[in-house]
């Protein structure tokens, strides 16, 4: 069943109505369902700090709770919405992507890749994708459903609990897999603060990034709450024709307004942007592009990301070389815009988001 994308989706729809699903619940809602049950209050902040302390995730594995409540919290509760359907992992074991089944049939990705000291997630905040951004597999799919807050959490806690295994934490999270995570704005921030709690998981708002596709109503809104939250938007072009053919979103949001909006974050929050660039080769990956670019850009506080390519069966674009990279950024460094290139990972078990769920 597909869903429009103006309908907010809950997935309590697909559920008995008997069972809550825990992860959707903040510590206070938590709480309060306990104190309900006539329970001290403070058995709330154990149940709490079991899911993201110390990352329990059957109600057995509660032994500081007396076995009537751990009894009772099975029979209420839902611990898990993800099951992994399949596991990949890179040939260079840096990537690992697993594709997770949902309760209603639909698929999610989440990815974890190896960097050296850092263990950064690639996580998913819908099924599908309403942007159809024409060289992504998840915009391929198009609009399934939007996920629920603890639908995001459990795809980072599900890596938790693999990295905490070898002796390894979660260091970055990054709201790229598959979706548009202002397209579900509400749920996303939930996610975000819950994981931010001091009390449970404790993970930093600066280790967080959310990259959107150019939902300006949304930037503008990000920009008032203040967040530490890292932004990075998907530009991948400087004139308004090629973003268009690439990113129909454009036509609701042209370059200008888009732009004007970033430019309003940096002023509002003081922080720095990331602009996404996917290098396409012949298309998006020339000098003159790249001086297009920097004019755009100039005077703002801002960093450009820019990666080859990751191919899908059902786009016809390449990557680009690594010669016409380096141009590309050298021209962007010479403009005084800081650049990086960014390292291709998990080419080969397909790790670009939606590439596995799309097939399914």
């Amino acid at each position: 069943m597909t869903w429009p994308p103006c309908l907010p989706v809950f997935l309590e729809s697909a559920l008995s109505t008997e069972h809550s699903y825990i992860y959707d619940l903040d510590l206070e809602e938590l709480t309060q369902k306990l104190v309900d049950w006539g329970e001290p209050s403070y058995r709330g902040l154990q149940v709490w700090q079991g899911l993201y302390q110390n990352l329990w995730h059957t109600p057995e594995q509660f032994s500081n709770l007396p076995h009537k409540l751990r009894l009772r919290l099975g029979e209420v509760f839902v611990f898990a919405h993800l099951q992994p359907e399949s596991i990949l992992e890179s040939s260079d074991g840096q990537t690992r992507k697993t594709l997770f089944s949902l309760p209603d049939g639909q698929a999610i990705e989440a990815v974890l890749m190896r960097y050296d000291r850092r263990r950064t997630l690639c996580i998913s905040t819908q099924a599908g994708c309403a942007m159809g951004c024409v060289f992504c597999a998840t915009g391929q799919m198009g609009f399934r459903r939007h996920l629920s807050s603890g639908e995001i959490i459990e795809q980072v806690l599900y890596y938790a609990r693999i990295l905490r295994n070898e002796g390894q934490n979660v260091t970055n999270v990054v709201l790229m897999g598959m979706g548009e995570p202002f397209h579900n704005y509400a749920a996303t921030m939930q996610a975000i603060d819950r994981m931010n709690h001091p009390q449970g998981f404790n993970f930093g708002a600066r280790r967080f990034t959310i990259s959107t596709v150019g939902l300006v109503p949304a930037i503008r809104r990000f920009a008032q709450e203040q967040r530490q939250v890292n932004l990075a938007v998907s530009l991948h072009a400087a004139n308004d024709q090629l973003r268009s053919a690439m990113l129909p979103v454009n036509k609701k949001y042209p370059l200008q307004e888009l732009i004007e909006a970033c430019r309003e974050y940096v002023r509002e929050t003081h922080r720095r942007i990331t602009f996404e660039w996917a290098l396409i080769q012949g298309v998006n990956d020339s000098v003159e592009e790249a001086r297009k670019l920097a004019d755009l850009l100039q005077g703002m506080l801002c960093h450009v990301n820019i990666i080859p390519l990751n191919p899908t069966r059902k786009y016809s674009g390449s990557a680009t070389t690594r010669e016409r990279a380096l141009a590309f950024q050298a021209e962007l460094e010479r403009c005084g815009i800081p650049c990086t290139i960014r390292m291709r990972r998990g080419i080969d078990i397909q790790a670009g988001c939606g590439q596995l769920a799309s097939e399914r």
